[in-house]
This record gives C-alpha cells, structure tokens and sequence, in this order.
C-alpha cells in the first residue's frame, strides 16, 4: 500500500520507502540506487545459487535462505539493500520481520552481476557490508561463472579461495556447485 505524500520526502531512505513493491532500488549512505530488471542468464544464476544453499542449510537447519527482491534494512536510516542471495543464521532469525524484510546484519550475502553493475558490487557494495560486519560475502559472474569471495577476519574482508561454478564458503565449511 502506498503512503499519503504528507510533505516532499526529505532523505533518500523516505523516497526509498515510498516506491512501489518490487522498485529494484538500493540506499547506501543516503543515496538512492535504482537498476533495471535482471536479466535471464543473472537469475537462472541466482536459482541455481539457491537451490544448492537452501537445500544445505535445511538439510543441517542452519537458518534461513532468502532471494531477491528482498529489503535488508543494514540500519533504518541510510543503508537498505536488496542483495540476491541473502543467508541468515538461526541465532539471528529474529532480525526477519514478519513481512520477511530484514532488520539487522544477514551473515552471508551473495550479488550476482548485471551488466552495468561490476563497480557496484565489487566496490560500493563490499566496502558497505564489510563496514556492516557481514561475515561472508560473494560476487558471482553469470556470464563466466567466476565467482570472488571474502570472509570478514577481524573487522576486514580478506580474500577467498576462487572458482568457476564454486563457491567455497568459509561459513558453511562447504563448497557449492552451481
């Protein structure tokens, strides 16, 4: 539902939540982000991702594995994302509402490219969850299937094993193939 425009919205995280559900847009220190539609080879990606995560962390009841589009409020003031893969804990459960938007941390978060977005993800958005504590992040290339990983070690991101159609996760202690 939609909101009454009171007065002209005056952060970009007030035009952020005055979007229509399912606006592929991002805050990130206050400033707005918007992208077009993924396209096919980026979500058949995405699906793939999915399917082999999900199935680990149910099979070991590890918590939950949500996709795209998601919000993920990292504070509720100047930083919400829509990650692609998003992976939170059992202990942190709690900081999924009950509209399944996130409120807090996710401890892994996994952004598949579009084209147009590589510096995106691979600068603005890894300086953003690093500063936000998120434990494991990863970046996936649809159209090479390359995949670049880092763990936070002490409050900075250091570098992962690398694959093609691999990720080896430091947090599961578990490679995915997809």
């Amino acid at each position: 539902m939609q909101k009454a425009l009171q007065s002209p919205p005056r952060t970009s995280m007030e035009v952020f939540e005055m979007l229509p559900e399912g606006t592929l847009a991002e805050v990130i220190d206050n400033r707005l982000y918007m992208s077009p539609s993924p396209k096919g080879k980026h979500q058949r990606t995405l699906r793939n991702l999915f399917r082999s995560i999900d199935q680990f962390v149910v099979q070991h009841d590890l918590g939950e594995v949500l996709f795209a589009p998601l919000d993920v409020y990292l504070d509720e003031e100047q930083n919400a994302v829509q990650p692609d893969l998003i992976f939170v804990g059992s202990e942190k459960l709690h900081i999924i509402d009950d509209d399944d938007v996130i409120h807090g941390v996710p401890d892994l978060i996994i952004e598949v490219l579009s084209k147009g977005n590589q510096d995106h993800d691979e600068k603005v958005k890894k300086e953003l969850y690093e500063c936000f504590g998120v434990k494991e992040y990863w970046i996936v290339d649809p159209a090479t299937k390359l995949t670049i990983g880092y763990q936070l070690q002490q409050g900075v991101y250091k570098s992962l094993e690398s694959g093609n159609s691999k990720i080896t996760s430091a947090l599961f202690n578990h490679s995915f193939t997809f």
